[in-house]
């Protein structure tokens, strides 16, 4: 018999399913980095009228990518006329992301004002997400390996997802259209272009390993109609390693938001603070190596004690 919190965990990922996991869209690469790296940005006591702001230069550091403005300009124009469509027992909406996006000509800034349905669907969206995973995201290149990850990190906490129907899983990542048109139809070429791309990506890059299973994928007869992933969450190692010293600035910034998120710092503002002042970054890495090694005995609470360090209150981090 399952615990009680096993079921109200299990209860409580179903319901994120239906409202967020359903959301069907199609974007591309540079789009969900654009997402991803908006959602970092995000608080729940936000209001709707809120403009966010990117750098596209940001955005070049934390994926090793570069897009160009003109590409950032039609990653967005194409948004903002995309459909989102989410599916309840008992209803379809439909909505669109952006009220408004403005670019600052000459400084590579971009500001985004949301609509209100987009706002409150980004905070759900966000909540399944630490600072690192978000980062996690962003380092994979397939726009299927990215969509596919939020799908499973909707189920990380009970290591296997619902079983979804391959066709309904194929809308969701935009290769079926409202006419009906499929893209790798065929399921081997599914397999080989979309699902085994995402998970090599996933399992490389993320704090997930992750596999799946088609059913009737071993009888010749039965046509595979169905498709369950398994997840399992890794437990990276921190090593004692003094990373102010690392070179790529990816993997530094990449290190800083899991030392952080495994301190317990997983305030979205605090984070963001610390990541914008090099001075703090090298006391984080600093204060790490020590705690890590031994060398700075903390008995409880080493994530106060670092904001004490750093010059910020605990208070800042609720």
């Amino acid at each position: 018999m399952k615990s009680n919190k096993v079921t109200e965990n299990m209860n409580k990922v179903i319901r994120q399913d239906n409202s967020i996991t359903n959301a069907r869209y199609d974007f591309t690469a540079c789009q969900l980095d654009i997402l991803f790296s908006i959602m970092g940005q995000i608080h729940d006591d936000d209001s709707t009228n809120k403009i966010y702001t990117m750098y596209a230069k940001e955005i070049e550091n934390l994926t090793g990518r570069k897009w160009d403005y003109s590409q950032f300009r039609e990653a967005t124009e194409n948004m903002g006329s995309r459909m989102f469509e989410i599916k309840t027992d008992k209803e379809y909406t439909q909505f669109w992301l952006f009220q408004r996006v403005k670019y600052i000509i000459g400084q590579g800034r971009v500001e985004i004002k949301f609509s209100e349905d987009a706002i409150s669907l980004l905070k759900q969206l966000k909540n399944n997400f630490t600072t690192y995973e978000l980062q996690s995201a962003l380092s994979m290149s397939s726009k299927y390996a990215k969509r596919i990850y939020q799908i499973c990190s909707q189920w990380k906490d009970i290591g296997e997802s619902k079983r979804f129907d391959i066709k309904e899983l194929k809308s969701n990542l935009g290769l079926i259209d409202s006419k009906g048109n499929e893209e790798y139809a065929p399921i081997s070429m599914f397999k080989s272009r979309v699902l085994d791309i995402a998970v090599k990506q996933i399992n490389e890059h993320t704090d997930l390993e992750v596999s799946y299973h088609m059913a009737g994928e071993h009888g010749r007869k039965k046509p595979l109609k169905n498709i369950t992933f398994y997840i399992t969450r890794k437990s990276p190692i921190i090593l004692p390693i003094e990373f102010e010293k690392e070179k790529n600035p990816n993997v530094r910034m990449q290190q800083l938001y899991l030392v952080l998120d495994k301190l317990g710092i997983k305030s979205s503002a605090i984070v963001k603070k610390i990541a914008d002042n090099e001075e703090m970054i090298k006391e984080v890495f600093r204060f790490n190596y020590q705690y890590q090694t031994g060398e700075l005995k903390v008995d409880k609470n080493p994530a106060g004690l670092l904001l004490t360090k750093l010059g910020l209150t605990a208070k800042a981090q609720k």
